[in-house]
C-alpha cells in the first residue's frame, strides 16, 4: 500500500508499490512516439505546451532558461513583432500571462544550481517568475549526498506526457543530421559545441496520469505543496505534427531510487534490464552514454556463453563529457569491455562509437531495442548509478506475441493478457471477465 503521506509529506512516498519484479506500474497509451534529438524534441515541446491549459509539470536533471525555442521572437524584435517569445525562460512568463488556469511547476537537480550561477539571465528569469503565483520551481534536494535527481519527465494536462533522456537545457539542440560543422549548434554565450544525439518517448493517454502521479509524489517529495487536481481541458495537447508510432499499447514504467528519508530504495530499472537482456532471442540493441554496470556487463557475459547467443550492440560515445567522468567511466567501459570480448567465442558482441566526418557524436540517448519487438527508453544508462543511485524513470512497450516479457503478466494490475499467436484468446478472455462478479479494487479491462 502506498505511505500516508498526511504528516510531512516530503519524508514518504505516497505512491503504490511495483505491480511486478521490474515493473512500476503499466497504462495504456492512445499515441505513443518516439522523438529523436532536440531539434524535434524542442519543437514539439513548444508546440504541446502552447496547447496546455491547466498544467505543465517539467522534472530534469537540467533546465536552462537561456535556451531558445524553435519559434516565436526574439527580445530585439519585441517593439514590432506580436506574439510569444522564443527564449525559454520568457516563454514560460508569455505562457503564464495569457494561459489564465495554466499552473506551471519546474523540478531541477539541486547541485545543477551550481552551473546556474554563471548564468546571470537565468537568476533574471527566476526573479521575473516570482510575481506569477502560477509558476512555481524548485530545486530538488530529496536525494542522498552523492546521488542526483536525473529523471527527465514533462506531463501536459495530464493528457501527454515525456519521458526520456532529455533536458531542456543548454548544448542539447542538434539534428538528426548531426552535421560536423552546424552554426546553428552554439551555447547561450555564442560558443559552438559538437553533435550529440539524444531521444525521449512521447506518449498520450492514461500513461501521462501514471507519470503525472509519480511527478506529483517527487515534488512533494523535495518539499513542495501537493499538487491539487487537474481540471478538465478541451482537446490534448499532443503536437499536431508528430505523427504516431504505436496507438493503443500498453507502456510499462521502471524506477531507480536510493533510501532516503523514510522510503526504500528501488531497483526496477536493474531488475527489468537483466529480464530483459535474459529473454532476448535473436539481438539486443542499446544506446547509452555509458556503458559501466558490471551486474549489466555479467547479464551479457552469462547470454555470450550460451549456445546460441543473441547478437547484442552497444552504441555510446568514444570518451565520457568532461575530465572527472573520463577518468571514473572510460576506465571502467574499457575493463568490462575487455571481460565481455573474453568470453565472446562466437563473436557476437560490439561496441560502437558514431562519427560524422571526423568528428564523434556525443550518444546522450538511452535506448534499449530487443529482437523489434521491446522498445525501451528513459533516463539510466549502463552504469552503477543508475542501476541503485540516481532517480531514474525508463518507459517500455513489449509487442512480443509469444511468451511474455515477465513470468507474472496475467497479474498486471487492472489488465488481462491475450496472446495474439492463439486463435480464441479474445473469447476466453470475455468468458473470464464474465465469471468475475464482485468488488474489485481497480477496473478490469
Amino acid at each position: 500500500m502506498a505511505a500516508d503521506k498526511s504528516g510531512d509529506p516530503s519524508r514518504t512516498s505516497g505512491l503504490e508499490p511495483s505491480v511486478e519484479p521490474g515493473v512500476w506500474r503499466y497504462a495504456r497509451a492512445s499515441r505513443a512516439s518516439v522523438i529523436v534529438d532536440a531539434a524535434d524534441y524542442f519543437a514539439f515541446m513548444q508546440e504541446a505546451m502552447l496547447k496546455s491549459r491547466r498544467r505543465i509539470l517539467l522534472i530534469g536533471w537540467d533546465f536552462d532558461t537561456r535556451i531558445h525555442l524553435q519559434r516565436g521572437r526574439r527580445w530585439w524584435q519585441r517593439a514590432w513583432k506580436r506574439g510569444y517569445p522564443a527564449r525559454l525562460g520568457s516563454f514560460i512568463a508569455w505562457l503564464a500571462r495569457h494561459r489564465k488556469k495554466l499552473d506551471i511547476r519546474i523540478l531541477k537537480w539541486s547541485v545543477g544550481a551550481l552551473s546556474t550561477i554563471g548564468r546571470a539571465s537565468m537568476w533574471w528569469d527566476l526573479a521575473r517568475w516570482v510575481r506569477h503565483r502560477r509558476i512555481n520551481f524548485r530545486f530538488d534536494t530529496a536525494h542522498p549526498v552523492g546521488c542526483t535527481h536525473h529523471q527527465k519527465i514533462a506531463v501536459l494536462d495530464n493528457k501527454v506526457t515525456v519521458c526520456g533522456g532529455i533536458d531542456m537545457t543548454d548544448q542539447r539542440w542538434d539534428t538528426r543530421e548531426h552535421k560536423e560543422d552546424d552554426p546553428r549548434r552554439k551555447t547561450p554565450h555564442g560558443r559552438q559545441y559538437g553533435p550529440w544525439h539524444d531521444a525521449a518517448m512521447m506518449m498520450e493517454g492514461e500513461i501521462a496520469t501514471a507519470l503525472a502521479e509519480l511527478g506529483d509524489d517527487r515534488w512533494t517529495c523535495a518539499g513542495g505543496n501537493c499538487l491539487p487536481e487537474v481540471e478538465e481541458a478541451p482537446g490534448s495537447p499532443w503536437p499536431e505534427a508528430l505523427e504516431p508510432q504505436f496507438e493503443n499499447v500498453e507502456i510499462g514504467i521502471a524506477r531507480t531510487g536510493a533510501a532516503y528519508r523514510d522510503w526504500d530504495a528501488g531497483n526496477e530499472i536493474e531488475r527489468l534490464y537483466l529480464d530483459q537482456i535474459g529473454a532476448a532471442k535473436r539481438f539486443i540493441y542499446a544506446e547509452s552514454q555509458y556503458f559501466a554496470s558490471r551486474s549489466i556487463a555479467e547479464a551479457i557475459i552469462a547470454r555470450l556463453q550460451e549456445d546460441n547467443p543473441p547478437e547484442i550492440v552497444i552504441v555510446h560515445p568514444s570518451h565520457a563529457d568532461g575530465w572527472l567522468e573520463q577518468q571514473a567511466m572510460d576506465h571502467a567501459r574499457a575493463e568490462l569491455v575487455r571481460a565481455i570480448q573474453e568470453a565472446d567465442a562466437k563473436g557476437r558482441f560490439t561496441i560502437w562509437s558514431p562519427l560524422t566526418g571526423a568528428t564523434p557524436i556525443y550518444v546522450h540517448a538511452k535506448i534499449m531495442v530487443v529482437d523489434d519487438e521491446v522498445l525501451r527508453i528513459g533516463s539510466a544508462n549502463l552504469n552503477n548509478r543508475s542501476m541503485g543511485l540516481d532517480s531514474e524513470c525508463d518507459v517500455f512497450i513489449d509487442l512480443r506475441g509469444g511468451a511474455p516479457a515477465f513470468p507474472s503478466h496475467e497479474k498486471r494490475n487492472g489488465y488481462f493478457w491475450a496472446d495474439p499467436k492463439k486463435t480464441g484468446e479474445l473469447e476466453r478472455i470475455a468468458l473470464t471477465a464474465r465469471e468475475m462478479v464482485g468488488e474489485f479494487e481497480k477496473t478490469v479491462y
